[in-house]
């Protein structure tokens, strides 16, 4: 501890890997203890959907609503079929509390985790009931169950047995009724649920085809299924006896080998995490190979701190060789100083997780982005974070402090007080294991920085690429359910005369969106018919205008209420053998259970990120079931208020219309960049963990020049005498570090490049690696151990060489 300046460089690389460490740890499990609260969770889970298309394959977490209702009544090993139905749009919902006053409800405009279930929801997730019986809960209609915190939000002044019987109405139509409280589940869990409507209200109210209850060959997002398994059976039982009913209520599905659809068990445990499937509308998925890499940069930052802490402690053994010596000589054993070396990386590394226990609040704060809502850090009342520091400041010591305590426990005292201990030091062993670390960390950085690099150049080219159709001063929002279209039509004219609008359009959510719809389509060709799981998309007349979605053939549809034409895009109409688009019009398709004509193609566009390639896709206009406006504003103007001012007089114009509700809008392209969340977040991880381990690696190579630079002062003033300049002197103390980093570049590349070519491999669409973005990162690196080594260097260079002789 004598020497501040290197123990100040050992503790602030440490308490930066243990920092990174504890908050990565923090995240990991946070996200791993999800869904591990209900005892019997191995035999709950989700039915899913894969699908084939030739060579294209899909998936998807909902299911065609009839499916419970068959599982129930036809599959046996099935204990319990529950699904869950949320309401359309962003899952949100109107809420009028009927309190004392009948004729003045509070109202809440936009509620989250509501859905409509079965009494089975109960018997499968475990509550603790407050209020109501479990046994007769949802089973009729107009039913309601709170959890114990909405229940508090709704009736802040009621005891809870009070709040039974209390009516509560959903988006002004659904009238229901309060009939049980339960406790809110305290564990991290997919189940967040805060109000349950019981599933008989969808039929009572003749919700039917709006849920799609009675459809085999549609099914949309806002629906999943659910199932408990018997104790004595297994997805391999019930996934045959779920073949038989898809071939049962909808043979077409299992005709062709090469257009298959099929429904799979997907277990619990990886609901929160499996992003194939999605989490469902208002869930996140978490995702696990990013907790991987998180863990890995954790390690790597910890491994740059415990080689710095070697690095440093073997190159100056030099300065602690005569104490060991005397310890010889008075008797102390190889063992006792072993220990006390080790224990002196204890005290150092205790103080660096001090250190970093203090910081990661802020830590915390500064990586909110990145950290999940429900995360909390208190040391002293979650037992299992102490746990993990004293874990950690043992296996930390133990891995830095080892070997140095070996090499310094090692040296002979007869050598030592000779002062022949380190005779050619610079050749030895100890002198190759400090470049080979040295090299190691500059190999991290270095693959840290072209990784940033490749994943920051991926995220610009999916933002910016053309995906065929007009993205910029485009915004739209959802109006409330409605079953005609008297206040659409309305606030569509409404608009027509605010000058800042360019093209206004209502419709189904736009071109590229989560929250797709899908529908079985078959087409006969006169020798055999070919059907297709096809993502479709309605609008009216301005729809494909306003997005400016190219026509390839034919010519578009005309508005219209219902379904009575319809557009395929290029890709669908290669699938079913059309070359030339111009051949397609005229034909037919069957949709619903109606042939509807192909009127024209469009061209193709990405109706998802660039993950997934171009599918099969439909367009019709059906203005009765479209409840989002889409709005093409005029270019911004110099002040840059034109904008505002149209979103302003949208807002006048919706309440107008919707007096009882918010208006909430989104810019097109700012859902576009939320493809790629997961890709930004990993991209600033990255920026992160470079810019640490440049850091840490410089930190370790400044305190290894200042080893150097100190040991070398009689040769660089004998040097200087002899009339060497100030930058041969620079160049010769740089040269071998620089060697260094350059050898770690030519490690780091081809790793780099392996990596990104594998990540980039989970896009249908990619950027290339370019030979420039590592010649960037090589060069980069090179100049910022070059400025970190000119600290010392040039200070040694221009040092008296007469004060140096002096000293030595």
């Amino acid at each position: 501890m004598r020497n501040k300046v290197f123990s100040l460089i050992n503790v602030l690389g440490l308490s930066i890997g243990i920092s990174a460490s504890l908050v990565i740890f923090l995240i990991v499990h946070y996200e791993l203890s999800y869904d591990k609260f209900e005892p019997q969770r191995n035999l709950i889970y989700r039915i899913v959907m894969d699908f084939r298309f030739n060579k294209d394959q899909g998936h998807g977490h909902a299911v065609p609503a009839p499916l419970g209702k068959a599982i129930s009544e036809e599959i046996t090993g099935v204990d319990q079929t529950v699904p869950l139905f949320q309401f359309q749009g962003d899952a949100t919902a109107k809420v009028a509390v009927v309190n004392n006053n009948p004729g003045k409800p509070i109202v809440y405009k936009k509620q989250a985790n509501t859905i409509f279930t079965n009494n089975d929801y109960f018997k499968m997730i475990s509550y603790d009931w407050l209020a109501g019986s479990p046994q007769i809960a949802l089973q009729k209609p107009f039913q309601v169950i709170l959890t114990e915190s909405r229940a508090k939000q709704y009736f802040p002044s009621l005891p809870i047995s009070s709040i039974l019987g209390k009516e509560i109405i959903y988006n002004d139509s659904v009238k229901t009724y309060v009939t049980g409280i339960v406790k809110d589940i305290p564990y991290n869990t997919y189940f967040d649920f805060k109000e349950f409507i019981s599933l008989p209200t969808v039929l009572q109210l003749g919700l039917k085809d709006d849920f799609m209850m009675d459809k085999w060959t549609d099914w949309m997002g806002y629906s999943q299924l659910f199932v408990k398994l018997s104790p004595n059976s297994s997805p391999a039982r019930i996934e045959p006896q779920l073949k038989k009913l898809l071939a049962k209520y909808n043979p077409d599905a299992l005709k062709d080998s090469t257009r298959l659809m099929s429904f799979k068990l997907q277990a619990l445990s990886n609901v929160h995490f499996n992003s194939d499937y999605g989490g469902g509308v208002g869930h996140r998925i978490a995702h696990l190979p990013t907790l991987y890499g998180l863990l890995a940069i954790s390690g790597f930052l910890l491994l740059l701190g415990c080689i710095n802490f070697i690095n440093l402690t073997t190159a100056q053994a030099s300065q602690r060789a005569k104490e060991i010596g005397i310890r010889k000589t008075m008797g102390s054993s190889k063992k006792q100083l072993v220990i006390q070396f080790l224990g002196e990386t204890l005290l150092m590394t205790t103080v660096a997780t001090v250190l970093s226990v203090i910081i990661t609040p802020i830590l915390l704060k500064i990586f909110a982005y990145y950290v999940p809502e429900g995360l909390h850090y208190d040391l002293f009342h979650q037992p299992f974070i102490l746990l993990f520091l004293i874990v950690l400041i043992f296996a930390v010591s133990f891995f830095a402090g080892l070997y140095p305590s070996l090499i310094l426990s090692g040296f002979k005292p007869a050598m030592v007080l000779k002062k022949q201990a380190f005779a050619n030091s610079s050749q030895t062993r100890n002198a190759w294991l400090r470049k080979t670390l040295t090299v190691s960390q500059f190999v991290i950085a270095q693959f840290f920085v072209i990784a940033t690099f490749i994943a920051v150049k991926q995220i610009h080219y999916s933002i910016n690429k053309d995906m065929g159709f007009k993205k910029d001063a485009i915004i739209f929002f959802h109006v409330p359910f409605d079953t005609t279209m008297s206040r659409r039509y309305a606030l569509l004219n409404e608009l027509k005369y605010i000058p800042e609008i360019q093209i206004a359009s209502i419709g189904f959510l736009p071109p590229a969106i989560e929250g797709a719809a899908f529908s079985d389509i078959k087409y006969i060709d006169g020798k055999k018919e070919i059907q297709a799981n096809v993502q479709v998309r309605w609008g009216d007349s301005n729809y494909l205008k306003l997005y400016q979605i190219k026509l390839v053939a034919g010519r578009y549809v005309q508005q219209s209420d219902t379904l009575k034409e319809i557009m395929i895009n290029e890709a669908y109409a290669k699938q079913l053998g059309f070359q030339n688009p111009e051949d397609v019009a005229g034909k037919q398709l069957n949709m619903n259970h109606k042939n509807v004509p192909i009127v024209g193609v469009l061209h193709d566009f990405n109706e998802g990120s660039l993950h997934a390639p171009i599918g099969p896709l439909a367009f019709y206009s059906f203005n009765l079931r479209s409840f989002n406006f889409h709005i093409a504003l005029k270019p911004q103007n110099a002040d840059g208020t034109l904008w505002q001012d149209a979103i302003k007089k949208i807002e006048n114009s919706y309440k107008k219309i919707y007096p009882d509700n918010d208006f909430n809008y989104s810019f097109f392209d700012e859902s576009i960049a939320k493809f790629y969340e997961s890709e930004q977040r990993i991209s600033a991880l990255l920026k992160w963990a470079a810019a640490l381990a440049i850091f840490i690696s410089c930190l370790g190579l400044l305190g290894l020049v200042m080893y150097t630079t100190n040991v070398r002062t009689k040769e660089i003033g004998i040097r200087k005498i002899l009339g060497a300049s100030v930058s041969q002197i620079v160049s010769m103390l740089s040269k071998d570090f620089l060697s260094l980093v350059v050898i770690a570049f030519l490690i780091a590349a081809p790793i780099a490049w392996w990596a990104g070519s594998t990540w980039l491999d989970n896009f249908a669409y990619r950027t290339n690696m370019n030979w420039w973005v590592f010649a960037l990162s090589g060069a980069g690196m090179i100049i910022i151990a070059l400025l970190t080594l000119s600290i010392r260097t040039i200070q040694a260079a221009i040092a008296n060489p007469v004060d140096a002789l002096v000293n030595e």
